[in-house]
């Protein structure tokens, strides 16, 4: 039996530097799914050239870019690093430095040559979910995101930030305060009978 033994993080990219190699189709994918997630993403692009698109994209956003081939020099000061460039000794050769300097690294489509996948997200307000396949199928995570995108009502923010309020207001030890925002939250995901 297969099991998925990722460890799902929600990461401050604010508070990281992230690096892209590549400027193609593939660097504007991540960098689009970077950017809507995490707006205020630090993020710097390493390429020889960037489609016009991925220029404007990156316009939006924090992100410096470097027109210029990759070199490890570009790891300096990185937390973490997304290879997209359709050149595999780059890819593989941008992991080799990565995993020297203990950097994490995502190599596109390339599983065994990642620490980290950028799998489905669906955020609604202040909700976020991350979906994860293990890096076995990118369209099935999709798809389930599209479902959740769907399910997840609009107004669940409001839901959070009175039930954050009230939160403050509970008395008693920690044990009673989650007692009763439990009792509260059940129904979300109690199934509806006909």
């Amino acid at each position: 039996m297969n099991t998925n033994n990722l460890y799902p993080i929600f990461l401050k990219t604010k508070n990281l530097e992230i690096l892209v190699v590549g400027g193609g189709n593939v660097a504007e994918e991540k960098l689009t799914f970077l950017l809507k997630s995490s707006p205020d993403a630090n993020v710097t692009m390493v390429s020889p050239f960037f489609r016009e698109n991925t220029i404007a994209l990156a316009a939006t956003g924090n992100v410096t870019m470097v027109t210029k081939k990759y070199r490890k020099k570009y790891l300096k000061g990185k937390h973490m690093v997304i290879a997209t460039t359709d050149n595999v000794p780059v890819n593989v050769q941008v992991y080799k430095d990565c995993r020297k300097r203990n950097i994490l690294v995502n190599v596109a489509d390339n599983p065994p040559y990642c620490d980290f996948y950028m799998g489905g997200i669906v955020t609604k307000g202040n909700v976020k979910l991350a979906i994860s396949t293990n890096g076995q199928s990118p369209t099935t995570a999709k798809r389930l995101r599209q479902f959740f995108e769907e399910v997840i009502p609009e107004d669940v923010n409001e839901f959070i930030n009175n039930l954050n309020t009230y939160r403050k207001t509970i008395k008693g030890d920690f044990e009673e305060k989650v007692k009763v925002l439990n009792d509260i939250t059940k129904n979300l995901v109690e199934k509806k009978s006909d």
